[in-house]
């Protein structure tokens, strides 16, 4: 299953050609920072590869510390028509140390592909009141302990709202088809990230607020975050940025700090 992800990078950088005939290029708009997605839609015949250098998060409940990172984890977008684009996103190193009673377990393993297509139902360019629909399926090419250990879907409806020429609304619903943590079936999750982000020349400021809620049949549990975001654009075609994300009940992680890269082709 791992080769899977690779073809699907590959598959990507094939289906895209030149974007010649294109006569004007949008405003770069990457997935990150922020757990929210976005309604932009990438010009069609370009790429955009999005990195994350380190994600690094930090738990500790009922005397049970946990420490977990991703290392490079990637998201490939690929834009198709004017308003419709492609997406695969893989993480290929996955750690997690955790240390109970003065014993630590450390573990290590890559994650699942997830792809996705993101189709605009307004404004396309991410101009004005912008949404659009992003179906997405998640394959089972994790290590044991580190993915969800059978396919998943959703469906997220991402929407966004300038209010001036700085200050910008996002949301973000998005309905989940899980695996029982049993690993018998699957159950319905639900989740939604609500922002607000200004923009003082090539630096983007964010707030977010972020919940998910899993009806696992063993046990609900609801998770939330209060994140902010930080984004430099040097040039059109690159951003860079860091992300600090803060638990607000026991079942999230404490804390979780990153930083990425995203760069159009």
């Amino acid at each position: 299953m791992r080769r899977l992800a690779g073809l699907a990078v590959v598959g990507l950088l094939l289906i895209t050609t030149p974007a010649a005939a294109q006569t004007a290029l949008r405003d770069l708009c990457p997935d990150r920072p922020g757990k929210g997605s976005p309604p932009c839609i990438l010009n069609a015949g370009h790429v955009q590869a999005e990195v994350a250098f380190a994600d690094v998060q930090r738990d500790r409940s009922s005397g049970v510390t946990t420490d977990s990172a991703a290392y490079g984890d990637l998201e490939l977008r690929a834009g198709l028509t004017d308003r419709l684009e492609v997406q695969a996103a893989w993480s290929p190193f996955l750690t997690s140390h955790e240390k109970v009673s003065g014993v630590t377990t450390r573990d290590n393993g890559v994650g699942d592909l997830t792809l996705a297509f993101r189709a605009s139902l307004k404004n396309p360019d991410g101009q004005g009141l912008s949404i659009a629909l992003q179906p997405f399926v998640s394959a089972p090419t994790a290590t044991h302990g580190f993915g969800a250990g059978g396919w998943e879907g959703g469906l997220i409806a991402p929407m966004s709202l300038p209010i001036t020429a700085d200050l910008a609304l996002a949301f973000s619903p998005e309905v989940d088809v899980v695996r029982d943590s049993a690993g018998r079936g699957t159950h319905l999750a639900w989740t939604s990230a609500a922002g607000v982000s200004h923009g003082f020349g090539p630096v983007q400021l964010g707030v977010e607020l972020w919940a998910s809620r899993d009806d696992d049949p063993a046990g609900a549990t609801t998770q939330a975050s209060f994140d902010l975001t930080a984004a430099w654009t040097p040039s059109d075609n690159v951003q860079l940025d860091v992300g600090l994300n803060a638990g607000l009940n026991h079942d999230t992680p404490d804390i979780e700090v990153y930083a990425g890269l995203a760069r159009r082709f």
